[in-house]
């Protein structure tokens, strides 16, 4: 049964703008409103037209080509190009089968040659055919790179003019795990030079890529947003292969049609539940939010999982913010927790009217999540999501109680409710739920158990958006990973942030060995927590942009779900 939100609905008007209004004026929290207005509504609905027809037909006789390039038994460096190039042009999700093949091929060969890389004394090849491995769960030693190594145990002087081969390197070292002390060093030697470099480079594509890598290195980038950028690089090498550019370009305008006919749906759901004029003081992100479940999961196959995550974080929003508003007393904010916590179509009665819409808001995706998971046999997954829910509401109202009390916790008594009011412990018991049949009852437990991957994919989460929000959360009462820090062990800001990204760097060595074979779960459900995680290296780096929206990351929305490739 579905509580009634909102029975009518208007038509909406599409404002001719995306700009964002005053937000002083407007929102008491100074959040600005939504960039994006009506914008995604004026796209059409699932009908293809003719264009679009013969477009696939295109493509899919193209990507016939691109799957005998594959199959062709050809050189290894070859062969790594033309899988590297495929990964990063956004199009491996229609090879899985073949490239796990190549691959698993180069590692037996790997085992068999007493684990011995046969092109180890080239920098390039070395380095790519470590990362392609590791990137896959392969467990390859990091010895391939000792012959570069000087008797300091540091990478050789001599290879700081090999460009290619040190960006290579430099990717590679984010792959990354714990007791690697030369990956760490290379890590450190490739960023220094690589900085110097750029301004020597005569080859201009080569800089632009090697100025990218440095601000966005592939292992944490986000598949969609990276393969839009990789398409002009790859398009301006003179060693392009056009067919593999044309195939992934025409992918690319396909698949972003099918992504606006999923975000027009969710932008009209998000209109009947009319947030923005009954919850003025919260964030209005649901644009933002489909980008978000982007990252977790491009494939088409995985729409209603997008529709998952992308509902889930645009609600988490505006639970967070009413947490967070000073329109709700501690009592209401009480009586809102133990709502959450009962769960009953009548909990509602006694909130005020926009807790009262968020509570049903909430009630309604679960039922909506219950609804197609009893289709498929897999109604276990409501209570794994309503418990993750659950969780986050008793964390909100914890740090609420600080708040009123004025009390600063000390860093770990901050963690360990912050690790769950991040809702990173939630969003991967989430991201399991469009997953099909690989997310059994087994591995719901298992995500549900707060395991070493989700520790660290919430300490990421945690860290990353207390570090970027800090100078922000000067200015308020709430507490902080930061403030904490500083104020229970006496330490400048200088050295809070330091240990920070310290552990940010523990926790991104513990993720990448995780995901190291055997692996506790199907690797296609650690890649939904890594993709999590990576939304969060995107997202808030630098600042916010998740709530302060209107400058980067629109920019990076409308390259994916905006502006179409030209094809020649």
């Amino acid at each position: 049964m579905e509580i009634s939100v909102n029975s009518t609905r208007s038509v909406p008007v599409i404002k001719s703008s995306i700009e964002p209004k005053n937000v002083a004026q407007s929102h008491p929290a100074h959040f600005h409103p939504s960039v994006w207005g009506d914008h995604f509504l004026t796209y059409g609905s699932d009908v293809k037209d003719e264009a679009d027809v013969k477009m696939k037909e295109q493509r899919d006789q193209l990507k016939g080509k691109v799957r005998n390039m594959l199959m062709e038994d050809e050189k290894p460096l070859q062969k790594l190009n033309l899988i590297d190039a495929i990964q990063r042009l956004g199009v491996a999700y229609h090879f899985q089968a073949e490239i796990e093949s190549a691959l698993q091929h180069m590692y037996e060969t790997y085992q068999q040659n007493d684990h011995k890389y046969a092109n180890d004394d080239d920098l390039y090849t070395a380095a790519l055919w470590f990362r392609l491995l590791r990137q896959e769960g392969y467990p390859i030693s990091c010895d391939v790179f000792n012959k570069f190594m000087d008797n300091s145990e540091n990478i050789q002087e001599s290879v700081i003019d090999d460009v290619r081969g040190m960006l290579s390197l430099y990717e590679a070292t984010h792959l990354r795990v714990h007791g690697e002390v030369l990956l760490d060093k290379a890590l450190d030697f490739a960023t220094t030079n690589l900085k110097s470099a750029i301004p020597k480079l005569s080859n201009n594509v080569l800089a632009a890529q090697v100025a990218h890598a440095l601000n966005q290195p592939i292992h944490k980038g986000l598949t969609r947003l990276e393969s839009r950028r990789y398409i002009s690089f790859y398009e301006r090498d003179d060693t392009h292969n056009k067919v593999l550019l044309d195939f992934a370009k025409m992918d690319f305008n396909l698949l972003q049609k099918l992504h606006q006919m999923e975000l027009r749906e969710i932008t009209m759901w998000w209109k009947d539940l009319d947030f923005a004029r009954k919850t003025p003081f919260a964030r209005d992100r649901v644009v933002e939010s489909y980008f978000w479940a982007m990252g977790v999961y491009f494939e088409p196959q995985y729409s209603f999982a997008r529709k998952v995550i992308s509902q889930s974080v645009a609600l988490f929003a505006i639970v967070d913010d009413i947490y967070d508003s000073s329109n709700a007393s501690l009592e209401e904010l009480e009586l809102f927790t133990d709502t959450i916590q009962r769960w009953e179509i009548t909990a509602s009665d006694q909130l005020p009217e926009y807790m009262k819409l968020c509570y049903q808001a909430l009630f309604n995706f679960c039922t909506m999540i219950g609804k197609e998971m009893a289709k498929k046999g897999r109604s276990y997954c409501v209570n794994y999501a309503k418990s993750a829910i659950k969780g986050v509401a008793r964390a909100y109202f914890g740090e609420v109680k600080w708040c009123h009390e004025g009390y600063v916790p000390h860093i770990e008594e901050y963690m360990r409710i912050a690790l769950v009011s991040c809702c990173y412990k939630m969003f991967p018991v989430l991201s399991f739920v469009g997953m099909g049949e690989l997310a059994t009852k087994e591995a719901f437990d298992w995500v549900s158990n707060d395991p070493l991957m989700v520790q660290a994919a919430t300490m990421i989460a945690r860290l990353t958006d207390d570090m970027a929000d800090h100078k922000f959360e000067k200015e308020r009462k709430h507490a902080s990973a930061v403030k904490c820090y500083m104020k229970k062990q006496g330490a400048t800001e200088e050295k809070a942030l330091a240990e920070f990204q310290n552990r940010l760097t523990n926790a991104c060595k513990d993720m990448n060995s995780e995901g190291l074979r055997p692996t506790a779960v199907p690797m296609p459900l650690l890649v939904r927590v890594l993709n999590l995680a990576r939304v969060i290296h995107v997202l808030y780096k630098d600042e916010d942009t998740y709530t302060r929206s209107g400058t980067k990351l629109k920019d990076d929305i409308a390259s994916v779900l905006i502006d179409s490739l030209p094809i020649n």
